[in-house]
């Protein structure tokens, strides 16, 4: 008798790209950004509306960071003209049996607030996602209006409020999202 056809394997999407736009590139974090990335970070009004608004912190940031190493979809944002360190973001989360992924975790100098640089990230972002999944989630924190507009400016929709475990932790969440269409 014939023997059976294995199932096919896929591999598992790269999610820690470089990527490149006009103005900004992301690539994979490495350890040795903690400096760049902690002084991009350490303006206490960027985490002012998220749920740890300590995060420009040294030690708290060291726990942020040690995530973003570990998380496997940790990216560095920096501008693509100076090589300048201006932020982070991440693709977490991917589940395979439903296609999706979340991106999030997404902070950015204040300098970069409100123009092209959050549209830029998270389009290009998106365009890397969709080559493998089907719908893009975003996890937000109930206070941070300034991320929830910035999403809804992309065209993110709001699904639904619900907790969202984070690094283990239950959280409350508005849990936005993007179909690929």
């Amino acid at each position: 008798p014939a023997m059976p056809t294995p199932p096919l394997q896929t591999p598992a999407p790269d999610w820690q790209p470089t990527l490149r736009g006009d103005r900004i590139t992301l690539r994979p974090v490495r350890s040795e950004d903690l400096e760049p990335l902690h002084e991009a970070a350490s303006d206490p009004a960027i985490w002012a509306q998220h749920s740890e608004p300590g995060r420009h912190e040294r030690a708290v940031f060291e726990r942020f960071f040690a995530g973003l190493l570990r998380s496997g979809g940790g990216l560095v944002i920096f501008e693509t003209a100076t090589g300048r360190v201006i932020g982070s973001t991440r693709f977490y989360d991917w589940n395979p049996g439903d296609a999706s992924v979340v991106i999030g975790y997404t902070h950015l100098e204040r300098a970069h607030w409100g123009g092209v640089t959050n549209s830029e990230v998270k389009s290009l972002m998106l365009a890397h996602a969709f080559g493998v999944a089907g719908t893009v989630w975003f996890h937000v924190s109930h206070g941070n209006i300034r991320s929830q507009r910035a999403l809804e400016r992309i065209g993110a929709r709001l699904d639904r409020q619900g907790v969202v475990l984070l690094d283990g932790v239950p959280h409350e969440r508005m849990i936005y999202r993007i179909d690929r269409s």
